[in-house]
């Protein structure tokens, strides 16, 4: 009796010994602790995993070697977690929180993988302003003036300099400003993707003239400049009325039947019309289709337009004062169909 009664007091002091031990481990290094419950095991979310979250929630789920260290995960506890499947390695030093990887994971980590000052940039970054259509391919990260070796899918441009204003952050990711941004791409872009490009960049209100043309005194011996310069030349000084005179001038030089000008095609106001062939021209200037909402209402319009039978021509200001003979040629190839086919 005495000899199982030592036994167990042996054996529970041990135990006690054992807890005090572990509590005090958790205790110093906050880490992770699985608890078994009546039923299954259940892992109680303590401070490290709370502040691992906050990260990741703010980062696309993406977080870094040194932000898990400092939240409180030494290496065997990372590795511990990602043989559990709860982080996955994406580069060397950079991990992603849960098995979800939400859509701007990829751009958050190759910005982690290359350092404090890396910002996405190129194709990557105007993929992230909304200025181009996602491709597969690489990520693109811009660092200055260090010379480094980006992880696997990542590309490194090392760059010179990069003005405080071109860095900035967008949906929380490090990236270059959009006109930074149109900068670099006038060296990867065919010259009409970079004019679609500048475009989008000036509806949706990213770039105004001025902060194109900081791009140039920031950078006066950047390779994209004098192509960027040329996609972002301002429209011709022509008002509304002047644009659509000089456009009538030509259709009279070129011999063509004479539109109506400002005709009524049911609840819209059009610019020109011929009414036997149901053609219309518009004229575009930016000043009136610069917004979201102008262009919408201007597809909606022309969809209507057409499906009352009419075709719809759109012409812009700078190609009436710089392109006259494409415009032309243009609306007579149009006329000409119009009178002979079907309408």
């Amino acid at each position: 009796m005495d000899v199982t009664l030592r036994r167990s007091q042996r054996h529970f002091a041990t135990t006690r010994r054992a807890i005090r031990r572990r509590a005090a481990l958790c205790r110093s290094r906050r880490r992770f602790v699985a608890r078994r419950s009546a039923d299954a095991s259940l892992c109680h979310v303590v401070p490290v995993e709370r502040g691992v979250t906050a990260i990741a929630a703010r980062q696309h789920a993406v977080v870094s070697g040194a932000q898990l260290a400092a939240a409180g995960l030494d290496r065997h506890a990372l590795a511990h977690r990602v043989a559990e499947g709860w982080l996955r390695r994406l580069h060397r030093g950079v991990f992603l929180v849960g098995t979800v990887e939400p859509p701007l994971a990829g751009a958050m980590a190759a910005t982690l993988a290359c350092g404090d000052d890396a910002v996405l940039s190129h194709h990557s970054a105007a993929v992230l302003w909304g200025l181009c259509a996602p491709a597969a391919g690489a990520m693109h990260v811009s660092v200055v003036g260090r010379n480094l070796r980006g992880p696997p899918g990542v590309v490194i441009h090392r760059i010179r300099d990069l003005h405080p204003a071109d860095a900035t952050r967008h949906d929380g990711i490090p990236v270059t400003s959009p006109a930074r941004t149109l900068l670099d791409l006038a060296t990867q872009l065919p010259n009409r993707e970079l004019a679609r490009a500048v475009e989008e960049a000036q509806v949706r209100r990213l770039v105004t003239d001025r902060s194109l043309n900081e791009q140039f005194s920031r950078y006066p011996r950047h390779r994209g400049a004098g192509r960027l310069r040329e996609a972002a030349r301002t429209e011709p000084t022509l008002t509304r009325s002047e644009a659509e005179r000089r456009l009538i001038e030509l259709i009279r030089a070129a011999r063509l039947p004479e539109p109506r000008a400002n005709a009524r095609v049911g609840r819209y106001e059009v610019d020109l019309l011929w009414p036997e062939q149901r053609l219309v021209v518009e004229v575009d200037g930016y000043a009136f289709h610069s917004t979201r909402a102008a262009f919408e209402r201007d597809r909606r319009r022309d969809a209507d337009l057409q499906a009352a039978g009419y075709r719809v021509i759109r012409v812009t200001w700078r190609q009436i004062a710089e392109e006259p003979e494409a415009v032309v040629a243009t609306l007579a190839l149009a006329y000409g169909q119009r009178s002979r086919g079907p309408r």
